[in-house]
């Protein structure tokens, strides 16, 4: 299966008001669902041991054939952890019971040699093997024809904010990423910010971070077809951000993501949900901040999102499949709320707020 760059640049569409109320009339969100392997048989945590066995790959690829049937299209792997040069044969015949391979990440956190960093590691070596695996997973996306690499960084980053050299961190973990990009040019890195865990301090804590150094590393490339794909205006490297990463930033989910669409490099999303202040959780979709979510979903509609939805959840404590038809069910159903919205109305109420004072509040309630 080729791999073709999906095109993100219609994110970034300046809309004036009659092109706005076009548009959300005209089109809808069609969300496409995708899980990630890695929690079919959730491990432990720091303070308890795993409640459920242990599965193999061959075992949780038979998993997600049985979640087609829930509206599941996509999947997420590790590599080489979960997926790799040995097992992509799985994945393949996978695809023709209809998942297929959509998201590619680094394994680039758990590793005891990782224990100072990945692509920001100060020792070469430990760099090295950081940019060898990333060379590796972006030939898996090239190969199954992936939408993009996902970059989550969470053991790079510092634990105190005196002794850091900020500068070299970044320039390290920015040039090590462009090379890897280099070796396998024209395939697409999503990076996937987050504020803290497993590093005290991760490297990009915050959505403006993650473009700002998604912006840096393209300027890093030096191959022939990336100068060019990036000179055409597209996000090589673009975000996935997820909702409890956003969340436990303090950030606005409709704002963060909204902000990431107006560069045009919104690649991929994953969806959960998370109480703010809080460890990373991975909860069920709604079952925190539903109206943040609800909106979320309106400022989708609203770019014209066409990605994925990947739930990326931690069900430890449900059987997986039903945690992943439960979440299906939420996106689903807030999906057709914001349908039912009128979106007149709301155009309305932002262009002329003191002639519609209390009316967005009435309408909401009217909707809840």
């Amino acid at each position: 299966m080729a791999y073709t760059l999906p095109d993100l640049r219609y994110q970034a569409a300046e809309r004036d008001e009659q092109a706005l109320r076009r548009h959300m009339k005209s089109f809808k969100l069609a969300p496409r669902f995708s899980v990630g392997i890695w929690y079919f048989s959730p491990g432990g945590g720091r303070f308890h041991d795993r409640y459920v066995p242990d599965k193999t790959i061959p075992e949780r690829i038979e998993m997600a054939k049985q979640m087609a049937d829930l509206g599941v299209t996509g999947i997420e792997a590790h590599y080489p952890a979960e997926i790799n040069e040995g097992n992509i044969d799985l994945y393949k015949g996978l695809a023709k019971a209809g998942v297929k391979v959509v998201g590619v990440p680094f394994s680039h956190f758990f590793d005891k040699e990782f224990e100072f960093g990945c692509l920001s590691n100060p020792d070469p070596k430990v760099r090295a093997k950081a940019i060898d695996i990333a060379e590796g997973a972006l030939k898996v996306v090239q190969e199954i024809g992936a939408g993009a690499a996902i970059s989550w960084p969470g053991i790079d980053g510092y634990t105190y904010m005196l002794g850091t050299v900020y500068p070299w961190m970044w320039q390290t973990f920015e040039r090590s990423l462009a090379e890897a990009m280099d070796r396998v040019p024209g395939v697409r890195v999503a990076i996937e910010p987050k504020p803290y865990e497993p590093a005290p301090n991760n490297i990009y804590r915050t959505t403006a971070e993650g473009i700002l150094a998604a912006q840096r590393i393209m300027g890093h490339l030096k191959d022939e077809k990336n100068v060019k794909a990036v000179k055409d205006g597209h996000a090589l490297v673009g975000l996935n951000p997820e909702i409890g990463h956003v969340t436990m930033g303090g950030e606005p989910l409709a704002a963060a993501y909204s902000l990431v669409g107006m560069h045009g490099m919104l690649a991929h999303t994953h969806w959960n949900s998370q109480p703010f202040g809080n460890y990373d959780q991975d909860l069920n979709v709604g079952v925190v901040n539903v109206q943040e979510a609800l909106a979320l979903v309106y400022a989708l509609k609203m770019m014209g999102y066409k990605e994925w939805f990947g739930i990326d959840i931690n069900p430890e404590r449900m059987p997986v499949q039903k945690a992943v038809e439960i979440n299906i069910k939420v996106i689903t159903r807030l999906n057709e709320k914001v349908e039912s919205l009128p979106h007149d109305q709301i155009i309305d109420i932002y262009l002329h707020p003191d002639e519609h004072r209390g009316d967005l509040e009435a309408l909401l309630a009217q909707y809840l």
